[in-house]
């Protein structure tokens, strides 16, 4: 195909995994599984914190919200894959793979901020109990999931938009499971440079920014426990945010290992069996951290799924 304005372009080839065909039905059976743990997951995380009153909460809400999100990232990715595979055919359209680009920007921004924000409620709920249900009033939860919203909107807008002003030549091979956006544009046969800086200055400004705010909340937090004299108060007031600092931790020490594993492997197929840690793995996972480690959740499990016979009251001490 010779050199011209990228809209001409018909279709990528995705590369998937692995090239061998022995391996796809594996492939297709892992992954299926996986995204079916992921949905089931998280739906139920869902439905169980809308149904139980003692769980509307604003740690909850923001989970309830986290668990729709990843949900919505996985969607993004997975059903196209498992297409591939069923058809055998590996390509996605140009207009495919813009979308496909914007929203598996858009969840992966919205994980980025949400994670921000339940920091900031467990830095308010331990810092400043005696404030916390007005300064984590349902208005104030509202506007900061709304905020994240149209900031992840805006973010993965902006990087769709670049992508368009790329012409792109034959090699339309995306060492990928899905249009990853750094593979496209090192793809592209026109000046990829401004390409770069947007990615690189968006990256360290919504990456950054959003780490920076979850590490100042949690110094904040782990001074206020070491101020507590009680082992028991120091360890019941950690209780509360250790679900979410698992999450934190596997959620960007994953994105980490993606971005190294492309810098330093390109046009291979290990930066895409990285990532499946950070677009499968994390999302799948979340639903067990936050269900294994918390008490009101496997509480509210339990009676949602009716596996307790007497249900306890709501202001019982877990």
């Amino acid at each position: 195909m010779e050199p011209g304005n990228s809209t001409q372009i018909p279709e990528f080839l995705l590369l998937g995994l692995s090239e061998g065909p022995e391996l796809q039905p594996l492939i297709f059976g892992l992954f299926l599984s996986m995204y079916l743990i992921t949905v089931f997951g998280n739906l139920l995380i869902i439905l169980t914190v809308s149904t139980e009153c003692h769980l509307h909460t604003p740690m909850y809400f923001f989970l309830s919200n986290l668990s729709f999100v990843d949900i919505c990232f996985t969607s993004t990715t997975i059903p196209k894959m498992l297409q591939n595979i069923q058809t055998q055919r590996k390509v996605i359209t140009y207009e495919g793979c813009i979308v496909q680009v914007y929203f598996y920007l858009l969840f992966a921004g919205l994980d980025n901020f949400l994670l921000t924000v339940m920091a900031y409620d467990r830095y308010v709920a331990i810092c400043h109990p005696l404030q916390y249900t007005v300064i984590m009033s349902p208005w104030v939860c509202a506007l900061l999931v709304l905020v994240s919203w149209v900031l992840s909107s805006m973010y993965s807008l902006l990087q769709s938009l670049m992508i368009l002003r790329l012409s792109f030549c034959s090699d339309l091979e995306i060492h990928h499971f899905f249009c990853e956006m750094t593979w496209l544009i090192q793809l592209a046969c026109s000046d990829p440079f401004l390409n770069n800086m947007v990615v690189y200055f968006g990256s360290v400004i919504i990456g950054g920014v959003s780490l920076a705010g979850i590490l100042y909340s949690y110094s904040k937090i782990v001074a206020s426990i070491c101020g507590i004299s009680s082992a028991q108060g120091q360890y019941k007031a950690f209780s509360t945010c250790a679900s979410h600092l698992s999450v934190v931790s596997l959620f960007y020490c994953s994105a980490l290992g993606v971005y190294l594993s492309f810098t330093a492997t390109y046009r291979s197929h290990t930066s895409a069996i990285v990532s499946v840690m950070y677009t499968v793995v994390t999302p799948m996972l979340n639903p067990f951290i936050y269900s294994l480690r918390n008490k009101d959740i496997k509480r509210a499990l339990k009676g949602f799924l009716g596996m307790e016979t007497s249900r306890k009251s709501p202001f019982t001490s877990s």
